[in-house]
């Protein structure tokens, strides 16, 4: 007798094994958003820094605008007003419509062209003696701090801003002023502005298109750097599902590897099992098979009706048939490949189980698509792989029916598609139909289909079984059109 040995279960995974590559790459890709997030944050925040350092130098170039203004009208009201009309007059009196109307000359023609909304001047008692709005000339102490602080020789600027709630809130008021107080100076003999304080100046500048500029200047920052990071964001994402698939697939691949592996040990051992005890029953059944058959003959001399020989003879050769299949699952025999044509191999089948066929009722029927080119194969194992599927549908129908069996050509493979028209596998049972023992027949090993995939995977093939929607089952085996890599 052969010895047998149990196989060890596979050891465990150790409690410190290293993190996994999906992990790492989780990790990675966690890490990756988060940096893109961070960036796309951070050039938000600079782009507001920026704009608002362009505010602020807005205004403060606005500042010092505004005090070249007013010491340019300054010099312009002395000069052009002040002097010709004293001289003349003998006294300044804007009262006086010829004086008005020369200030006002002086002052219009000194600002054209200058975005100015409003020009007052004030005299010393806080009383405004010219402005461009007529309806506000004699009004007193409206000059506000302002005022106090040009009379004491100090320029002040403000800025305002008007609109609704939610112009505010957005920071793009439909009015943006910048108001400036100056005080106005005799000239000295040098032209400069250091003479005695005469009066008050106020200039009120229109910078709204200058600062909507700006918002609008923030809006394309704020767009440019978002399209900029949701282009960036966009490539990130493709690359991180691309590597997400493609790490699944291998995953997956590894964990069918792995499970492939794991059966075909368990097989292998089950194999050798099965090879060791069938050689070892197979000769005391010859033993039996061959007295009962010499039995037989005696039975059928001395008392014609016992049939006890038959029975024998008959359970016998079944009984070597169980242990051929069994052999055959176990130990394979070494294929002989050779240039053959499918549709050849089916017609021989269908030949060979002509009188079951119309025993049966079967209608088997054969549709080869043209042009379907020759394999390199062992026609004598193909031929006992399709009769088994083709017995299968003939046992899936025991009151007869129609067979298909399509032979279809594909991008470099060949497929062979089985269909019957009985009451198809159940889901939990097509799960296992492909497992070696495993049967929902009275009689049988159970290695029939596992014989059948053995041979197409030894030609480089596959095998899928799948129900019918329109009741049935559909085998479909794909064999390539080159020489298959392993021959055994």
């Amino acid at each position: 007798m052969n010895s047998f040995k149990l196989i060890s279960a596979p050891e465990p995974p150790s409690p410190h094994k290293k993190s996994s590559p999906g992990q790492s790459f989780t990790l990675v890709k966690y890490f990756t958003l988060s940096s893109l997030i961070l960036m796309f944050s951070g050039a938000i925040i600079l782009s507001t820094l920026h704009t608002h350092l362009v505010r602020n130098l807005l205004i403060e170039k606005s500042e010092e605008y505004g005090n070249l203004l007013i010491e340019n009208l300054n010099h312009q009201i002395f000069m052009q007003f002040l002097l010709p009309v004293y001289f003349q007059f003998g006294q300044i009196q804007l009262k006086d419509p010829d004086q008005f109307q020369r200030m006002d000359n002086v002052v219009r023609n000194t600002l054209h062209s200058f975005h100015t909304d409003m020009v007052n001047i004030y005299d010393l008692d806080n009383v405004i003696s010219y402005s461009f709005n007529p309806e506000i000339i004699g009004e007193k102490d409206i000059g506000g701090a302002g005022y106090e602080k040009a009379m004491q020789g100090e320029s002040t600027t403000s800025f305002i801003q008007i609109g609704n709630q939610w112009e505010m809130l957005f920071r793009i008021p439909r009015i943006t002023r910048i108001t400036t107080f100056a005080p106005l100076r005799m000239e000295d003999s040098t032209s400069s502005l250091s003479g005695p304080i005469i009066g008050v100046v106020e200039i009120v500048q229109n910078v709204s298109d200058d600062y909507k500029k700006i918002f609008r200047l923030q809006i394309i920052v704020i767009l440019t750097s978002s399209l900029v990071m949701g282009f960036l964001f966009i490539i990130l994402r493709s690359i991180v599902k691309h590597g997400e698939r493609i790490l699944e697939e291998r995953n997956e691949e590894q964990l069918r590897l792995k499970e492939e592996v794991n059966r075909n040990r368990h097989l292998s051992a089950l194999g050798e099992m099965t090879a060791a005890i069938s050689h070892e029953i197979r000769n005391p059944l010859g033993i039996i098979r061959s007295s009962a058959e010499l039995l037989q003959t005696k039975m059928n001399r001395l008392e014609p009706g016992n049939t006890i020989a038959d029975i024998i003879v008959e359970e016998s050769t079944r009984m070597n048939a169980i242990i051929t299949d069994f052999l055959t699952y176990a130990r394979p025999r070494i294929m002989s490949p050779i240039p053959c044509h499918i549709f050849d191999i089916i017609s021989k089948n269908k030949l060979f189980l002509s009188n079951e066929l119309k025993s049966g009722s079967f209608d088997l029927h054969i549709y080869c698509a043209p042009k379907v080119p020759e394999i390199i194969a062992d026609p004598d194992m193909l031929y006992q792989a399709f009769l088994n599927l083709i017995l299968n549908a003939m046992q899936a129908m025991p009151e007869g029916g129609r067979i298909n069996i399509s032979i279809l050509n594909g991008p470099g493979r060949v497929h062979i598609v089985f269909e019957d028209r009985g009451p198809g596998i159940k889901d939990h049972i097509l799960e296992k139909i492909k497992e070696p023992f495993f049967t929902t027949k009275e009689k049988g090993t159970g290695l029939g289909l596992g014989i059948v995939e053995k041979i197409i995977a030894a030609h480089g093939g596959k095998m899928e079984i799948s129900n019918r929607q329109e009741g049935g089952v559909r085998v479909k085996v794909s064999l390539p059109t080159t020489e298959p890599a392993e021959t055994a």
